[in-house]
């Protein structure tokens, strides 16, 4: 019969290497891994629009070059009015837990109580392109860093341009973007300061939507109603597309001068022609860029939340 002592061995063996496991365990050094990397959302407008298209391109294209440091989810809505969609894209990036979203409003106030959802879940916004309004962010005791360009500043400069072609006294329309749109209202205003400095008659302003068949439309409609029009303001180029067609239409080309913001591909032909006199580039393959770096250096407590000025550039032939 065996002894006791010898059927204790194997568990007494188990128990020894258990302590060893136990305690190598606890010994183990802290912090060893690697922290995962921070995962931003970029929520744009619509992708039908060529800037915002431009824009995703220039943000994935930093993505790649960085890789190591973050992952980059981009989205977009059907439109430029679609807010409920763009409000819908926020909830499923919270949903998601990304560490940082950065976004383009569609619309200044509108946006404003998901982005605070969003920030109460403990995700930085970063809003670029088009500012929130500076009032209801306060009203909802949030805030949020800013990064882009003076509008108004842009504005002013391609209205400017187009003043030299004018004179004092002759009549010119603005097409602007949604009225509720802060770099919308900005625009039209660097567009009137640059009219009325220079003694032109605003005889209309009338919003495009930021859409180019929309715009098309205003266009023509206006066309009909100002026979003496001498220029048409379109706050960016996707709506200039449209006027420069309804002036075709209306056999004025060359008559009805044009101008635009964002410095889109498709533009560029029309400036070079003179269908189009003056545009600003702002930039949209680094736009983004700039606010995903801001995200990132606040994300890892490097720069504290504040708002960042952007290059707008004038261009003309």
């Amino acid at each position: 019969m065996k002894s006791c002592s010898t059927l204790a061995k194997p568990a007494q063996l188990a128990v020894f290497f258990l302590a060893i496991l136990i305690s190598a365990g606890c010994n183990k050094p802290e912090n060893t891994a690697s922290p995962s990397k921070p995962k931003i959302a970029l929520i744009m407008k619509s992708l039908a629009n060529e800037f915002f298209s431009t824009m995703a391109e220039g943000a994935k294209k930093h993505q790649a070059a960085n890789a190591g440091a973050y992952d980059l989810i981009v989205n977009g809505i059907k439109n430029e009015t679609d807010l409920a969609e763009q409000v819908n894209v926020v909830e499923q990036m919270v949903a998601q837990q990304v560490n940082a979203i950065v976004i383009a409003p569609a619309d200044s106030k509108a946006l404003v109580p998901a982005l605070k959802r969003a920030k109460d879940a403990g995700i930085l916004v970063v809003n670029i392109d088009n500012k929130l309004d500076a009032d209801v962010l306060k009203q909802a005791n949030l805030t949020v860093p800013f990064v882009g360009p003076d509008n108004r500043a842009g504005a002013r400069k391609v209205g400017e341009a187009l003043a030299k072609q004018l004179k004092a006294g002759d009549a010119v329309a603005i097409i602007e973007g949604l009225p509720t749109a802060y770099n919308g209202q900005q625009r039209r205003l660097g567009f009137e300061d640059a009219m009325k400095a220079g003694g032109m008659n605003i005889v209309t302003v009338q919003s495009g939507n930021w859409e180019m068949d929309k715009a098309n439309n205003v266009a023509s409609a206006i066309l009909s109603e100002h026979g003496n029009l001498k220029a048409i303001l379109c706050a960016n180029d996707n709506m200039a597309l449209g006027v420069v067609a309804a002036i075709q239409a209306a056999a004025k080309t060359g008559q009805v001068l044009v101008v635009g913001f964002d410095n889109i591909g498709a533009i560029k032909p029309m400036l070079a022609d003179g269908r189009v006199i003056a545009t600003a580039d702002q930039h949209a393959d680094q736009l983004a860029v700039f606010g995903i770096e801001a995200a990132l250096k606040i994300l890892k407590g490097e720069a504290p939340p504040g708002d960042q000025t952007t290059a707008v550039d004038l261009v003309t032939k």
